[in-house]
């Protein structure tokens, strides 16, 4: 808890303008408030900032932004409210014991925010679960809060009693001493001329100085003056002052709506309603005159009155159409401020919409400000207002239609004139930024069809004559209300007799999760700085395709700071990399926006990040720039060699087919979002070439030889150290190397430890992601619905290096049929090369992606015979002793118990005819649900990398030292590795600990990846504790009574050798694609989930009704881990194939580069009831303790979200009389679902033909 009031003046006007409250707090120690995303959208810098306002409470959330902020503030961060070491708070306390940290990045900001946010790992369910009780008392601030609130009731597995009582003594307390005259006048200097008058929570002008590289010579914060704070109840409405928040705007509006008539109030519950959806309480106090501004139609279409004020005095203007001149643009003089807001009381019909790809906290696609009048004692249009945002560079009035509707009776008549006059008004060209134009125009006619209902039924209900509302449209008119969620995790409980320590099979708490609840555990970036330290910025391309003429870096190395810049002349081994084949360089080619050229190198990472972008390059421009996989296509630009697996004769299986049909889809990529972006600290030790590198990395022995390679030493020189990820996901599985190198080719070249953890920004732009896939089938089949053929052609988008992209190919096509069983099939993968940054593994490794297009094909056969979607799939699924195209025989497979079971606990009958009743009473919302299975081969398909080693140290107290060749990223593999040891050893796990995975104890380990890491280093783990035992057991046979510590010792002084190394390798594997033999997998996960959706047919927004899942891991070796996993891997399959999208230019560049337009799941996006099983009475005798992988597999069961949404919107078409197959790619954003719903509306917005214009954004 800091009192900032307190600094001397030295500091504070010594401050950087782009200085961080958390740069404050790094060097002190203070690291467990983390830099997620800089923008304030992913929750991790949240801590508590308290300052003195005497009408209202000092209390509130923040997300770290300028330290020049905080004058006359306290902020507490998650240091300050508990610790491990001294006193858990209770919120700290039960999200560990709730089984919701994972990677525990998040973890701090999310108990922050608790304290009053979005994280990759859990699925968010734990998380809420475990907030239930300490949030019963207090009032419902926000959506995300009334969300966990909800969940009290609804699912327990812990009681309150299990969790420590709240200590008064570790309550806030808001310090005295800052109860002071905030009038003084304040200022501090910047080192850039940037001046501060008074405090402000500016994140979102550091996100313009930040990402724009905007400097502003004066920023004003006119937070404490009292005329601009007034709250003011009028004959016409509520005046606020300008420097009110959104939050008092809130409070105050919503107790307004709580003691005034519902007709003066219509404004003011349309404000709180798009307030619900507005951001989050840490960021969203700031106004801007943004063309997608949810409140600015609002304003407009209300009329509300602004005051502004100059020397020359105050005018008052109203918010109209002539407001916003131009982009980010008013009509205020450079002389004057806005003094305060009028918000009237409403004496007409009143109503605001907005659209957004997610629904919390979320930017604008569309929003809306509607209002009418009619003349009185009619239904004759008197005044019409309709205001648009996200239509135009503004936001703007639809005159025309205004003023064509005037005098009309409000009826069907008026609403197709209506609609024909927002079509033709409200265009927009077919390149506009932005893109989703055919969507955006058709939201303008749907907002105002709702709007049209919902006057037209407060009419009927006032008594006007006039047609009332049909009773299927009602939905159209409902407004949306989270309901509560509940959950349900069923488990196999350990058999009766096991001992108590014996802690195999049980819900264990992850080793880290009271650390990372408290911000004690250390990441990369966390560990102190080295002195003479200094830090790295990347220097990228700009350009998809070109060569450098030139480099300037003058001006760069001319700045404060700046020690030296690092090219491609300055790598002192080879400058080709990569992870399996060198067709990379560590700097210099460019064959992608993002392209690392080089690197500036200075005291602080403020400095390196400002000389970074005074770089001067100059490009020559090559032919061609290839994007998109169809332009890959067109210029033949593939990746060798071409991957096939056929078995049988295609044409003769075609011939018997009754029926045939063909088909394509295309998957979009996908970012992996890992709250720690990738970080590397190189420390040279000064002789012999050696270097010591702390790494946020997946493969340690991989970055170990590259980094080797670059600066020219043998790789035992080298040394690379892990200790724990904030997430991976795959995406540190190989493209972390790349900036480890940068580093220690810096760190080399200076001889001074170097230190460098990407911006978010910069992590989306370099990584890469998921492989974008374009699948091509033809599919024969009877007319029962049996695939008798299949020929499916894969096009992925590898970008511009190989890195991986022939082995997830390959899993691509190992997956090609998901879990059903075909007679003749063929399938063939290219891998595309494009000038993208190269993509990379991800959580499922090709699996999604060749399963989702093995789905689509089979619902459309379903649907083109008419047959239920599940009866199709459940004649073609798999059964014991099959073979698969790849020859594998399938050995106890489970798949049809998980389908049965699935079907028991969903209520799947009950629930199909209950969507079949609700469809056809709703027209403007549709209900879907689908079942879907999964088979997912577990190994890595290189069959060398199917290898582990651990190391165990006994030490003479009898504690244990344990080392494995994983890496920990929050999955709990090291929880499982003291779990597998306890068991073996026979020992209380408390004995056991894991330091950290470093190449200088377990050598030439394989990546943390493929699902295989507990099933190898497991083996390795129990393999080098047998060996320990094995030593031991005379010990234990002379002295049966004695205990642990007696053996050890005995065996200490007998000078016996009390450490180990175990091994493992996985038994006959291996594949060869020439003659389609052998055996690529050591066994098969199998699954199924069943979900049901509610999409709107009008915006395509959707919601998350109901998931059931039954998955088959084995005898589970950590239950809660494990549920973790399932929940945790299918929410982020619930982005993948409903909501996360990325965006690139027909340049190569990416719009999506941080959370602002890229969108995860967030906690309302969690399905509304969530029931997890894992399946019973299913050992795996092919790895550790009869377990099964559980890390990817998950991930795909959220295709039956995917279907559920396509059953959905096959049920709206059918009201157009749309029937048979259609193309639904993924993932199913709402413009999608919108644009596939055709109706009335979608007619009268034609998309523009392809190729008479160049879109905003392609499809890669």
């Amino acid at each position: 808890r800091y009192d900032l009031s307190s600094w001397s003046a030295g500091l504070v006007y010594s401050a950087e303008e782009r200085m961080l409250f958390l740069d404050l707090c790094v060097p002190v120690g203070l690291t467990g408030t983390k830099l997620g995303c800089a923008e304030g959208g992913c929750g991790a810098c949240t801590v508590m900032l308290s300052k003195y306002q005497p009408t209202s409470s000092p209390l509130g959330e923040w997300v770290s932004g300028p330290l020049c902020s905080l004058h006359h503030c306290a902020v507490t961060t998650v240091e300050g409210i508990g610790s491990v070491a001294g006193k858990l708070h209770p919120v700290q306390e039960r999200m560990p014991k709730s089984h919701g940290s994972q990677c525990g990045f998040c973890t701090p900001g999310i108990v922050m925010s608790s304290m009053e946010t979005c994280g990759r790992c859990t699925g968010y369910r734990p998380i809420l679960e475990g907030y239930r009780d300490v949030h019963q008392s207090k009032t419902d601030t926000s959506h995300t809060l009334s969300v966990m609130q909800n969940l009290s009731a609804a699912c327990s597995s812990l009681h309150p009693a299990d969790f420590l009582p709240l200590d008064p003594t570790q309550e806030i307390i808001f310090p005295p001493e800052l109860m002071v005259d905030t009038l003084t006048h304040q200022h501090t200097r910047g080192v850039n001329t940037n001046t501060y008058l008074t405090p402000s929570l500016s994140v979102y002008l550091f996100h313009y100085l930040s990402f724009k590289n905007l400097l502003y010579p004066v920023i004003l914060a006119p937070g404490y003056i009292p005329e601009l704070n007034t709250i003011q109840h009028t004959d016409e409405g509520i005046v606020f002052g300008a420097s009110c928040s959104l939050t008092l705007l809130g409070d105050v509006l919503k107790a307004a709506v709580g003691k005034l008539p519902p007709y003066q109030t219509e404004v003011f519950n349309a404000v709180l309603e798009q307030l619900r959806w507005f951001a989050g309480l840490q960021i969203r106090n700031i106004m801007t005159a943004s063309p997608i501004s949810d409140l600015n139609p609002v304003f407009m279409a209300s009329g509300c009155k602004l005051t502004l004020m100059s020397k020359g005095g105050e005018r008052v203007v109203v918010m109209d159409e002539k407001f916003f001149p131009g982009y980010r643009k008013t009509i205020l003089t450079p002389e004057e401020v806005l003094l305060c807001v009028l918000i009237p009381y409403t004496k007409k019909y009143f109503a605001a919409y907005k659209q957004s790809p997610r629904r919390e906290d979320d930017i604008s696609i569309v929003t809306s400000g509607m209002s009418v009048t009619f003349a009185e004692g009619s239904t004759i249009v008197k005044h019409l207002a309709l205001s648009y945002g996200g239509m135009a560079a503004t936001t703007v009035m639809a005159k025309n239609t205004a003023s064509r509707l005037l005098g009309k009776q409000w009826g069907e008549e008026l609403l197709q004139d209506a609609c024909s006059s927002l079509a033709e008004e409200m265009t927009l060209h077919p390149s506009a930024p932005g893109g989703m134009v055919t969507y955006r125009r058709t939201l303008t006619l749907s907002l105002f069809y709702k709007f049209y209902l919902t006057v037209q039924q407060k009419l009927v209900s006032e008594g006007a004559y006039i047609e009332g509302v049909r009773a299927d449209y009602i939905s159209a008119t409902e407004i949306y209300h989270q309901t509560s969620p509940s959950s349900v995790q069923i488990f196999q409980a350990v058999p009766d007799g096991q001992k108590e320590e014996d802690v195999v099979g049980r819900p264990m708490m992850h080793l880290s999760a009271l650390k990372q609840a408290t911000g004690e555990a250390v990441y990369c970036d966390d560990i102190p700085l080295y002195e003479n330290e200094l830090y790295l910025c990347l220097i990228t391309s700009t350009k998809a395709h070109a060569t450098i003429q030139s480099i300037d870096t003058a001006e760069a190395e001319s700045m404060p700071g700046v020690v030296t810049c690092v090219f491609a002349k300055d790598v002192p081994g080879s400058n080709m990399t990569g992870p399996i084949v060198y067709d990379e360089t560590v700097l210099a080619d460019v064959t992608c926006v993002g392209h690392i050229i080089g690197a500036v190198v200075a005291d602080t990472q403020a400095h390196a990040q400002r000389a970074a972008k005074a770089v001067r390059i100059t490009y020559q421009e090559l032919q061609p720039v290839i994007i998109t996989i169809q332009d890959a296509i067109t210029h033949q630009s593939f990746f060798q060699p071409v991957r096939t697996i056929q078995r049988g004769d295609l044409d003769q299986g075609f011939t018997q087919a009754d029926h045939i049909l063909e088909g394509e889809m295309h998957m979009g990529g996908q970012e992996h979002f890992y709250l720690e972006t990738n970080v590397t600290v190189a420390v040279p030790k000064g002789e012999d070439g050696e270097m010591e590198l702390f790494v946020s990395t997946q493969s340690a022995t991989k970055t170990q030889s590259l980094v080797a390679k670059a600066l020219g030493v043998p790789a035992s020189r080298v040394v690379i150290r892990v200790k724990r990820m904030g997430g991976g996901f795959g995406g540190k599985e190989s493209r972390s190397t790349t900036l480890s190198t940068m580093v220690a080719v810096a760190a080399q070249k200076l001889k001074r430890p170097v230190r460098c953890m990407l911006d978010r920004d910069e992590d989306m732009l370099v990584t890469g992601g998921r492989h974008p896939f374009y699948g091509r089938y033809k599919v024969g089949f009877m007319k029962s619905g049996k695939v008798v053929a299949l020929e499916v052609t894969y096009y992925s988008n590898a970008g511009n290096s190989m890195d991986l992209s022939l082995s997830i190919m390959e899993r691509a096509l190992f997956h090609m049929e998901n879990s059903y069983s075909i007679a003749t099939i063929r399938g063939r993968g290219y891998v595309c090369k494009t000038h993208l940054p190269s993509n990379t593994a991800f959580r499922g490794f090709g699996g999604p992606q060749g399963m989702l297009i093995a789905e689509s094909w089979m619902s459309d056969v379903a649907l083109s015979l008419g047959l239920p979607a599940e009866q199709v799939r459940r004649l073609n699924m798999y059964i014991q002793g099959e073979r698969t195209p790849y020859s594998q025989i399938l050995d106890h497979i489970t798949l049809d118990r998980c389908w049965d079971q699935c079907l028991e606990i969903s209520s799947f009958t009950q629930r199909r005819a209950g969507i079949e009743t609700y469809n056809r009473d709703h027209r403007w919302t549709k209900r879907g649900l689908s079942v879907v299975p999964t088979k997912f081969g577990i190994s890595f398909t290189a069959a060398f990398l199917n290898q582990a080693g651990a190391l165990a140290h006994i030490y003479t107290d009898g504690s244990v030292l344990l080392t494995h060749g994983g890496t920990e990223m929050g999955q709990g593999l090291n929880t499982k590795m003291v779990q597998v040891a306890s068991r073996t050893l026979g020992i209380p796990s408390s004995k056991i600990h894991i330091t950290e995975t470093s190449t200088n104890t377990v050598p030439n380990t394989s990546p943390t990846a493929a699902s295989a890491s507990s099933d190898l280093n497991g083996a390795a783990v129990h393999n080098a504790c047998e060996i320990l035992l094995h030593r031991l057991e005379p010990y234990k046979t002379k002295n049966p009574k004695g205990c642990w510590e007696d053996w050890v010792t005995a065996a200490y002084f007998d000078r016996v050798n009390l450490s180990a190394n175990g091994f493992y390798k996985t038994p006959d594997l291996g594949y060869d694609f020439e003659t389609n033999t052998g055996r690529p997998f050591n066994y098969f996960s199998y699954g199924v989930a069943c979900s049901e959706v509610e999409i709107d047919c009008l915006t395509g927004s959707h919601k998350n009704i109901h998931t059931s899942i039954v998955i088959d891991v084995g005898n589970s070796l950590n239950p809660a881990l494990d549920i973790g996993q399932v929940e945790g891997g299918f929410m982020q399959g619930v982005g993948l194939y409903t909501l996360e999208e990325l965006k690139y230019s027909p340049e190569g560049y990416l719009f999506t580069r941080g959370p602002g337009m890229y969108k995860i799941p967030a906690f309302g996006d969690i399905p509304t009831d969530l029931t997890v099983s894992l399946l019973r009475d299913a050992p795996n005798d092919k790895a550790i303790f009869s377990s099964k992988a559980i890390g990817e597999p998950p991930l795909f069961l959220a295709a039956s979200v995917f279907f559920a949404i396509k059953d959905a919107i096959i049920a709206a078409r059918k009201e157009s009389g749309l029937s048979g197959p259609f193309r639904l790619d993924s993932p199913a954003t709402p413009e999608r679902i919108r644009n596939a719903c055709e109706d009335r509306f979608t007619k009268l917005c034609p998309p523009a033909e392809p190729g008479t214009f160049t879109p905003w954004a392609v499809v890669v």
